[in-house]
This record gives C-alpha cells, structure tokens and sequence, in this order.
C-alpha cells in the first residue's frame, strides 16, 4: 500500500488503474519520468511537445502544501513561455525587479535586476511552488488535448530499478499492488533525497552547512512594496539576517537565520515564531502564520547525470543553498537542455552520445550554482570572527562607496549558465557581443510585431539580422526555419546582436542557447555547425 506523504494542496493525478497493471509481460515505454515536481513535469512536457511519448511516475497525488520554492527566475519564465504555461504563472504570481540591502536599520543600497527594456518576462516571479506545477500541469492537460502523449501516474511508488543495456526495468508499488515496467530512457527527478540515485548506489558530494533558518509564511495586508528586502543583524533582533519576499494571495514569505544548535522543537512552537515576527513588522500588524518549517541546507551534487540509460536533474542530481534562488531555477533548465536532445536520439537524428553533452552542460551549470550559493552561504554566516569583521567592513563602507557593493553578497540571484567550452558550440564571430555568443541564451528583444524568443521554433532556428539565408534549410536530419529580423530602427536588437558586425547569421539551438554565429550565411559552416550541435562531428 503507498501512503500519502503530505497534504495536497492539489489533486492533479489521483491514482487509477492503468493497462500496464494486468499486462502479463512488463511494458516498455521510450521515456519513464520519476518525480512529478516542476522540473519532472517540465521535462515531461517539453518530450511530449516534441512526440515522444511520456510515463511520470510520482508516490503522491499532487503539489503539496508550503511554499517551497518560490523565486522563479526570467530564464525559468522564458522556458515556461516556450511550453505554453508562463501566462498564468506570471498572470497569478508577484512580478518583481528591484531588491533592496540592509545593515542593522541601516539601507545600503537597491538594485534592479533587469533595469534595460526590451523584454517580454520579468526579471523574477514570486509564485507558491504548488502553483507552478499547477500551472505545468494545465499545460500538459491542453497539450494532451493537441496529441502530446503525456501520462501522469499518482500514488505509483518505485521500489527498484535495473539497469540493463537497451532498458531500464522498474518495479512500482500502487494501492492495489506491485507491477512492473520497463523504460528506454528513465529520467530521476525525485528529489534532493532521491530514491531512484540510493537504488543505484550513486554518490551525492558536496558540503553540508549547519546553521539554521525558519521560513515562516504570513497572511496579511502590508505597505511593504513589491520587493526583495534582505538584512544583515537586522535591529529586529529576530535571527543573524532576515529575508522578506511577498507572495501571491496576501502571503508574505519571511525567512529568520536562527543559528547553529537550535532546539528545533522549541522554535516551532508558535509564539516563539510570532515573537520574532512581532519584532520584525512592529506593534499593532494583524496576521496569520500560513506555513513554517525549519531548514538547513547542502551544495551537493553527483559526479555525473548521466549512467547509461538513467538521467538525473533537478534536486536529484543537485543541490544548493536557497540564497539566489537557484534551486528550482537550475534544475527547469535541466529539463530545457535534455528534453530535445532527448528527442533526437530518440528519433534517430542524433546519436545517445549527445547526451553526454547533458551532462557536461548541466554539471558546468551545477558547478557554477554550487560556487555562487557557497560565496552566499559564507558571506551570510561567517565562520569566524575575522571573516565576520570582514563582512562586517564590507557592510560598512557598501552604503557609501559603490565600488563595496559589488562584494556584499545577500544570494546573488540565479542566471542561466553560459555553456562557454561546450563540445556544441561552433564558430564565433568576434565583433558580435559577448552577451549572445555560442553558449549563451539569446537575449529577448522587443521586434516590431511580439518579441524575439516567443518568434524562435522549438527546433533549429536560423536567427538573420540584416543578412540573406535560405527560409529553409535541412542538414544532417535537422530541419531549420528562418527568422529574418533587421537592426534599423531597433538598437536594443542591435545592442544584443549585432555590435560591431553589418550583419549577422545565428544558429540558435531548440533550448534558445546559441551554437554558432556568423557575419554573413555559409551553407556549409551551418551544416557543420549542425553536426557538431547534434553530437555527430
């Protein structure tokens, strides 16, 4: 019998009886998911967008109850944009852009996140983790309505997995009992405690930090304006720093730094959680304690994503500290740099060797969070009395002098990886910008009818700015479409693209990195750089 692990606050995929629980012989399917957080339900939309038929398995019924996540980046708006569910996310999430620093009841200095115009989606949403894969999961639910074969599984709980050279078996518990099926591609996304990566005796590496946070979520009406405020020894006295985000609904998400050995016990109890959030917001605020947990946090990660047929993203294969929040944010871009590749091997065009590229790309990714949340971590509870007194100086001399700001670090918030170095990447052209070179996202840009990245196919797009190229154009199995955009009249297009050069020529990957850039159109550069973007150079 699989129990349920936590309240739902909604049911998405009650448990059903399925064919493949009488079948005698297990059934194969061509991708099994694990896990039905945001990042399994992203990577299982974006396969099932592209035709390949898709199985997620998840021990529960739904999203849970509590906040979780709840910072979702531009980069993580775009992807969602491109699988057709970022309209509500934005629609019913806080839209923010300006975040503001502080020491004691001291204001250092604001900044803003995305201070250029020019693009479609904010710099960051605030929006309940519930809410997201709700979000995710309408959009599958239309998306199965055009023929996307997409199926969600609740209350089927893995058990055991083994791997075999063109397959992986998996033995599933459900309320009426065990079956068994196999997958040619089973993709781990179960989490930072992973079950799936325990089964197969993978290890999970990194640094453990001991202090402690609460997250206390508060229901009120405030005058606090739409913004990050984060405080180092806040003179609320309610923890060593503080962190204030709101959320949709009248939520306020509060986060108190309580310190190494903590009775845990004793700061759940609910007045000593009002007490410290009394002392933050002052005399006479009415509220509602709406969710609260204690955390403390990890940047681990595995060695490698890939081990044969078995792929790992999100919490699964890695984990940071929520300082920037990158959490969330990295692992939907797991799922944006392995869904079409994925589905090339899958087909045909691209040989299994490309997803090795996953991997790379996505540990570069990882390793860049890890280094960034682990600056944050330190820099926010240092370790020592020198490394205090330092900070402390930092603090000190960044509400004046503009030059210390730039060392404060309160978790410097998520940005997608450039994938500089990746064996994908083609030529550059050196008098382009270094903002969309290969590896890079391309920027968005506001054009005369909608926006640049909503006008880029799912698959290869040839991106002309001012330069001739064929409309279509196949090489190697891939099929490209033309977007012929022209820079008069358009400077922040011109700003992002085209810098020094007359003209230019993007091979843009179906994830929205760049793999090759030119000044002027070379059918067989851009064949080669096809080759060399699928994995077959």
């Amino acid at each position: 019998m699989v129990e349920r692990r936590y309240e739902l606050a909604f049911e998405l995929y009650p448990y059903r009886q399925v064919p493949d629980q009488a079948a005698e012989a297990p059934v194969r399917h061509p991708v099994v998911i694990v896990g039905g957080g945001p990042v399994g339900l992203a990577t299982a939309l974006d396969l099932g967008r592209r035709g390949v038929p898709v199985v997620v398995l998840d021990d529960n019924e739904g999203a849970g109850l509590g906040s979780r996540a709840i910072c979702f980046s531009k980069r993580t708006l775009e992807i969602c944009d491109r699988l057709g569910a970022a309209e509500p996310m934005v629609g019913k999430g806080v839209v923010w852009n300006v975040g503001k620093v502080f020491h004691e009841d001291r204001l250092l200095y604001e900044f803003n996140l995305l201070p250029e115009g020019g693009h479609a989606l904010p710099a960051f949403v605030n929006l309940q983790q519930p809410w997201f894969e709700k979000f995710l999961h309408d959009a599958i639910q239309k998306a199965r309505s055009g023929g996307a074969q997409i199926e969600i599984r609740g209350r089927n709980r893995v058990d055991a997995v083994r791997p075999a050279a063109d397959h992986v078996a998996l033995e599933i518990a459900t309320p009426d009992g065990p079956y068994k099926l196999e997958a040619e591609w089973l993709i781990a996304c179960d989490g930072a405690r992973s079950p799936l990566r325990g089964m197969l005796g993978l290890a999970f590496d990194g640094r453990v930090f001991e202090d402690n946070f609460l997250i206390a979520d508060v229901k009120m009406t405030a005058d606090f304006p739409t913004e990050r405020w984060f405080w180092f020894e806040p003179h609320f006295k309610s923890g060593d720093s503080a962190l204030l985000h709101k959320q949709p609904d009248g939520i306020w998400r509060i986060d108190f730094q309580l310190g190494w050995n903590i009775d845990r016990k004793a700061e759940l109890e609910p007045a000593r959680i009002r007490a410290r959030v009394d002392a933050m917001l002052g005399p006479g605020v009415e509220y509602e304690l709406d969710w609260c947990s204690i955390y403390t946090f990890q940047c681990r990660r595995m060695e490698h994503f890939r081990h044969g047929r078995v792929l790992f993203a999100g919490d699964a294969a890695h984990q940071v500290s929520p300082f920037g929040a990158r959490g969330a944010n990295s692992g939907m871009q797991d799922a944006d740099n392995l869904g079409w590749k994925l589905a090339l091997v899958l087909e045909g065009t691209a040989p299994d060797s490309l997803l090795d590229s996953y991997d790379a790309e996505r540990v570069q990714g990882a390793e860049e969070n890890i280094l960034n949340s682990t600056r944050a971590t330190d820099f926010i509870t240092p370790k020592s009395p020198v490394s205090k007194l330092f900070r402390n100086a930092v603090l000190d001399l960044a509400g004046d002098l503009p030059f210390a700001r730039v060392l404060v670090n309160s978790g410097r918030l998520s940005l997608p990886c450039i994938y500089d170095g990746s064996r994908l990447n083609g030529p550059d052209h050196p008098a382009m910008p270094a903002r969309s070179r290969p590896g890079a996202v391309c920027p968005d840009a506001a054009l005369s009818e909608g926006w640049l990245l909503r006008s880029l196919s799912d698959g290869f797009t040839l991106l002309t700015l001012d330069a001739e190229a064929p409309e279509e154009m196949e090489a190697h199995g891939v099929r490209m479409k033309r977007l012929a955009l022209t820079a008069k009249g358009n400077e922040p297009l011109r700003e992002r693209y085209l810098g020094g050069a007359a003209g230019a020529v993007y091979l843009i990957r179906p994830d929205q990195h760049v793999a090759a850039r030119w000044d002027a159109f070379d059918g067989s550069a851009v064949r080669a750089a096809v080759a060399r973007a699928i994995g077959k150079e």
